[in-house]
């Protein structure tokens, strides 16, 4: 089933995702976005000389998992525009994240693409690690597909 652009409203909230973080994500995730420094896969590295309490996860690895829960909202037709986020405490090994989203504004542009935006936040507990704002393209009808859209049709 496809998301169309008439299924969403403004003020919508998306069903949440949860994801036990482990060393081998926090790991993996560097070296998919190759990110050597080493508080991101040297536990002995970001204890002892960075003083924190364990390898965290870094920026990249932390947008992909946005873009997952975008995109797993929005379904193979959904097309990232924009994404910014602010980090504002590290997520470690050991931790439950959970990432939630609301929708914040529906609307079409000047081309007809249809448009989402996001406001979505990482937690952990009842600390909220990260928050992000994203503008997402939702097909208008089943025959649409953003992926489709280039040039001037296409305005992120």
């Amino acid at each position: 089933m496809t998301l169309l652009l008439q299924d969403v409203a403004e003020g919508l909230q998306l069903p949440p995702l949860s994801f036990d973080v482990t060393p081998t994500i926090v790991v993996l995730g560097a070296i998919a976005s190759r990110d050597w420094r080493p508080m991101h896969h040297d536990y002995a590295f970001a204890v002892h000389h960075q003083g924190l309490k364990d390898i965290f996860l870094n920026t990249p690895n932390q947008a992909a998992w946005f873009e997952r829960y975008l995109t797993d909202w929005t379904g193979p037709f959904g097309r990232l525009g924009r994404m910014t986020f602010r980090m504002k405490g590290s997520v470690f090994p050991g931790d439950t994240m959970v990432v939630s989203g609301t929708v914040t504004d529906v609307g079409l542009d000047d081309t007809g693409c249809g448009w989402a935006g996001l406001a979505v936040t990482l937690s952990v507990g009842e600390d909220v690690k990260t928050t992000c704002s994203a503008r997402i393209a939702i097909p208008t009808s089943p025959d649409d597909n953003p992926w489709t859209r280039h040039g001037d049709r296409w305005k992120p």
